[in-house]
């Protein structure tokens, strides 16, 4: 009997192992967008460490982590857009919108605050459809159409809140019917210890993990990282294109509308000229996150370092008694640094070695 040798189907030949193409194990660590934020956050933290003794206590991280979600928050939708390959420069001022139209709406009407909260929700959603539709629909960038809205939303705040109070703050909310309970939703805090631990850092991490699960795990995410990285071939293999950049719009609208309502309801009361400049700072959370601002490239863990950099580096500055107007020139050097290590990241990435 003849006995026939077989070669195991796994097995292959070295000419075609030889052929095989593999990432090395640091293209694959830096293939990771949050990756040097992570070392940028280790490094500020050690050094915030070193030269501010009162950076040092469970009390002032905690703090940082507020500082944090305010911006997080925000910057999640914003860093959601911009993996999208859109911008939105109306996010800061869209924040006192909604606590605007909840206050002096309840304030004027005799309304209760859940109805205000509810109407303002449907006009920031409005605000973040209209911003997306007239950029699809027109082909005007996103930088442009939402320049216009952020001044039409700026002045529309100043406007109408003097002619309505008199002057440029809202009225205090905190004798209206349903004050304490919405209060609990979006301004609550909780001791654990000595430590004050506010509710918007509870909200931030489940914000972060759900888009971060968005991105990594669903349709949806292949859809965001499709339009950003090359719409055309997205609308080409049936991706629904216009439906999920103006879908982004109005997720940074949504959460722009949760940080008004706790800013709302942590201090009753608002100036009308405050979030202007924020939009910038949720951006550059995104960009040091490791976000490409052509798009199609980031994570919303990369994002969340971001904004926990820029808490911890505006509070670090104060807690080191230095000048806080340096604050916008280490912001300034961040974002260009962020964007040069992004490219190079990128790029080492994409890097092929051949086994």
């Amino acid at each position: 009997m003849t006995q026939v040798q077989t070669t195991p189907p796994s097995a292959t030949t070295p000419s075609e192992a030889s052929n095989r193409v593999t990432l090395s194990l640091y293209s694959r660590i830096l293939a990771r967008p949050e990756v040097g934020a992570l070392v940028a956050a280790v490094i500020i933290f050690v050094f915030f460490l070193s030269a501010a003794p009162a950076f040092r206590s469970t009390e002032s991280f905690f703090t940082i982590l507020y500082q944090s979600s305010t911006i997080g928050i925000v910057a999640v939708g914003v860093g959601l857009l911009m993996i999208g390959g859109e911008f939105d420069l109306s996010a800061g001022v869209i924040t006192i919108t909604a606590g605007l139209v909840n206050s002096m709406l309840c304030w004027n009407y005799g309304m209760n605050l859940w109805v205000g909260a509810i109407v303002s929700l449907l006009f920031c959603l409005f605000i973040g459809f209209l911003n997306g539709y007239l950029v699809m629909k027109t082909g005007i960038p996103s930088f442009l159409i939402t320049l216009g809205t952020f001044f039409v939303l700026q002045g529309a705040n100043l406007g109408v809140t003097k002619l309505v109070t008199g002057s440029v703050s809202s009225p205090d909310i905190s004798k209206i019917d349903g004050f304490s309970s919405l209060q609990a939703i979006f301004a609550s805090s909780f001791k654990v210890g000595s430590v004050t631990v506010w509710g918007t850092v509870i909200w931030w991490l489940l914000f972060v993990a759900l888009a971060a699960w968005v991105l990594q795990r669903t349709r949806t995410g292949n859809w965001i990282f499709a339009v950003g990285g090359n719409p055309d071939s997205a609308r080409a293999v049936g991706v629904p294109l216009i439906k999920t950049k103006i879908g982004l719009f109005m997720t940074v609208s949504f959460f722009g509308w949760f940080v008004g309502m706790h800013l709302l309801y942590r201090f009753n009361t608002l100036q009308a000229g405050n979030g202007v400049g924020n939009e910038f700072l949720y951006i550059i959370a995104a960009v040091v996150g490791g976000t490409l601002l052509t798009g199609g490239y980031g994570n919303a863990i990369g994002v969340a370092i971001g904004a926990f950099i820029f808490g911890m580096t505006s509070l670090g500055i104060v807690y080191a008694g230095w000048d806080p107007n340096w604050f916008k020139a280490f912001l300034g050097v961040m974002l260009l640094l962020a964007v040069l290590v992004n490219l190079y990241v990128k790029r080492m990435s994409t890097a092929r070695k051949v086994g």
